[in-house]
C-alpha cells in the first residue's frame, strides 16, 4: 500500500485547523479512556485502518484493557463497559453513521450519563475522528508505523 498524498505537509493549514478541534477535545473534561474507546469505535465503524493502529496502541499504552479493546466491536455483546461508556459508543456509531440521525431515546440517555458540555465535546470528539477517519482512508495513510509519544501530534 502507497500513500496518496502527505496531507500535513500538503496543507499545513488545514492540518493545524483539525490538530485544533484535537486540541480542544484534548482538554475537555471527558476521560482519556473514554475517548480512545469513541476514537477506536469509530474508526472500527469507518474502516480506517490508520487511527485504528494508532488509538488502539494509545489505548493500551494509557492502560487499557486488552479484552476490552479486543471486544469492541462487539460492545453490545459484552459486559465490559460501563453504562456511560456504552451511550458513548451508542452515540459515537449514530454521529458516524449520520443518515440513520441520532434518536431521542439514545440522547435521552446521553443526558443521564453526561453533561450539556460534555454531550457537545463527545459530539466533537466523534467529528474530530470521522474527520481524521476520511483524511486517512482517502490519502491511504499506511498503518503500523505509528508510535505512541508522551505527546500526540497527529492523526
Amino acid at each position: 500500500m502507497e500513500p496518496r498524498i502527505a496531507y500535513a505537509r500538503v496543507a499545513p493549514g488545514a492540518y493545524k485547523a483539525m490538530r485544533g478541534l484535537e486540541d480542544y477535545v484534548h482538554e475537555s473534561t471527558l476521560e482519556p479512556a473514554l475517548l480512545e474507546l469513541v476514537r477506536t469505535r469509530a474508526s472500527q465503524v469507518n474502516g480506517c485502518a490508520f487511527c485504528l493502529d494508532m488509538h488502539t496502541k494509545d489505548a493500551l499504552a494509557a492502560g487499557e484493557d486488552a479484552q476490552r479493546l479486543f471486544a469492541l466491536s462487539a460492545w453490545r455483546e459484552t459486559p465490559f463497559y460501563t453504562v456511560k461508556e456504552r451511550t458513548a459508543l451508542a452515540y459515537a456509531e449514530a454521529v458516524t453513521q449520520i443518515a440513520g440521525g441520532v434518536d431521542d431515546a439514545l440522547f435521552a440517555k446521553l443526558r443521564e450519563q453526561f453533561s450539556e458540555r460534555e454531550i457537545v465535546d463527545l459530539t466533537l470528539a466523534i467529528v474530530a475522528i470521522n474527520g481524521w477517519n476520511r483524511l486517512a482512508i482517502s490519502m491511504r495513510t499506511v498503518p503500523g508505523s505509528y508510535q505512541v509519544r508522551t505527546t500526540k501530534t497527529a492523526d
